[in-house]
């Protein structure tokens, strides 16, 4: 089972927002990308176990921006 995740860096608190499209109810934050991706490692078949038989494919989309000055 694919699983779509999108998140964002939230610059207001500094770390990176994320949520399933499939409506499963994940809804998460965490520090680092990497942070994120290994929350959602265990978040998803945690949330998934009793409905869905393993394994789980997460796509994760990230979204970030920056303003620079011109040189």
């Amino acid at each position: 089972m694919k699983i779509v995740v999108d998140a964002f860096w939230d610059d207001e608190v500094n770390v990176w927002v994320a949520s399933a499209r499939d409506g499963i109810g994940l809804a998460t934050e965490a520090d680092t990308i990497e942070d994120l991706q290994r929350r959602l490692a265990i978040l998803v078949p945690d949330l998934l176990a009793g409905d869905h038989e393993g394994p789980f494919e997460i796509e994760l989309i990230a979204r970030a921006h920056q303003t620079v000055a011109a040189a």
